[in-house]
């Protein structure tokens, strides 16, 4: 298992690390509120090889807000040994939930609040993969991403 913690965060950002453009037009919420609205999400993420990443995203939220989460996180490669499957998981600041919607995230202050995203993914091709974005016990976001080297 990699320690990124103890890594040295400036270095291994040359060979095999990469960038990725994120979208998604699509998130499935568990309930039928109909205060909920679509939610678009356009993003930039930084991977290095050993899965480190960082990133962040620009996004309307679930009740028209304009949002956005920045975000460090890990990747994992090759989950059950299958090559395309990978995991990720992030945690960071998410902006933009403000009243009368600023119950709707834990620890909202003034519209701050921390993140927390597991995902599950797969790669379709080395530079086009999808994945299902897990927002807490609020929805599911479905994201494409297209990798640069």
């Amino acid at each position: 298992m990699n320690r990124w913690f103890g890594n040295d965060w400036k270095s291994g950002w040359g060979s095999g690390s990469s960038w990725s453009l994120l979208a998604s037009q699509y998130t499935y919420h568990y309930s039928r509120d109909p205060e909920h609205h679509h939610v678009y999400l356009l993003g930039l993420q930084r991977d290095r090889a050993d899965g480190f990443l960082f990133g962040g995203a620009a996004f309307q939220n679930s009740f028209g807000q304009p949002s956005a989460y920045l975000y460090v996180g890990q990747r994992f490669d090759r989950v059950g040994g299958v090559e395309p499957l990978f995991g990720q998981v992030t945690g960071g600041l998410l902006y933009g939930y403000k009243p009368p919607y600023n119950h709707k995230v834990p620890l909202n202050y003034k519209g701050y609040s921390p993140g927390l995203v597991p995902s599950l993914g797969w790669r379709f091709t080395p530079t086009l993969s999808g994945q299902v974005n897990i927002l807490g016990n609020s929805a599911l976001m479905f994201q494409l991403s297209a990798t640069f080297h």
